[in-house]
């Protein structure tokens, strides 16, 4: 939780009607915060729904691969989908530079000092989004394995990227992130064969023993391989909006 990890919430947020400062010193003020995220998160998904907006968050440790698989889906659901990106990094416009290079409208959040986005932030981007151009809109979260899972967007998936560069591992001690997972993508598959400490056994048992029923696909964005099922389970969800 955030009031542990020393990052910072949005600066000022309304709570009945005052305008209140983020504070993880005020266990009371920090619930509150996050009840308020929550009805923002509502309304953000209510909008969205409104619209026939299907709303996916990918969250991961930094460098797993988010924006490289953005891309790749980009070229390859495109022409079946009007997409739309959300980009989450604490500086920089990097990430949305690369999507908009796609041709593909992309919002930049700059968080500042905060580790992960909240419902506010996507409220003032959704704002910048014309929602009626677009079927499917893609949440890249602030890198970190732990904020993001705590904090509603209004979006109606999450999906968890699990590079093998980080270990096979990270499940087990990064759970709550993993719990919350519709998805998970082991990324970088690429890779593995110059990986010795990643076994993608190892990674499924680590997730089914902290009782995350989530599928696991397993995929390079890079190489563009894997992406198949990746693809599909992105039609599936959109078909059910």
């Amino acid at each position: 939780m955030c009031d542990a990890c020393g990052c910072a919430i949005t600066g000022t947020v309304t709570i009945d009607a005052r305008p209140v400062a983020a504070s993880h010193t005020d266990h009371a003020v920090l619930t509150r915060l996050l009840a308020d995220n929550d009805a923002t998160a509502a309304h953000n998904r209510a909008h969205l729904d409104d619209h026939r907006v299907l709303a996916i968050n990918l969250m991961s440790a930094p460098g797993s691969g988010k924006t490289a698989l953005l891309e790749a889906t980009i070229d390859l659901l495109g022409g079946e989908f009007r997409i739309g990106v959300i980009e989450g990094d604490l500086e920089t416009e990097n990430d949305a530079v690369r999507i908009r290079a796609k041709g593909v409208p992309a919002v930049q959040i700059t968080t500042g000092t905060a580790c992960h986005l909240d419902a506010h932030m996507v409220h003032e981007a959704l704002h910048e989004l014309d929602l009626d151009a677009l079927d499917i809109l893609f949440i890249e979260n602030v890198g970190n394995l732990v904020c993001p899972a705590a904090f509603a967007l209004g979006q109606h998936r999450n999906v968890t990227l699990l590079s093998v560069t980080e270990g096979d591992d990270k499940p087990a001690k990064y759970p709550v992130i993993f719990r919350a997972s519709d998805l998970v993508l082991i990324s970088k598959a690429d890779l593995a064969p110059f990986i010795d400490d990643f076994d993608p056994t190892r990674a499924e048992a680590a997730l089914r023993q902290i009782a995350c029923p989530a599928a696991l696909m397993t995929l390079s964005a890079k190489r563009k391989t894997g992406l198949t099922p990746w693809l599909d389970w992105i039609r599936n969800e959109a078909a059910a909006r």
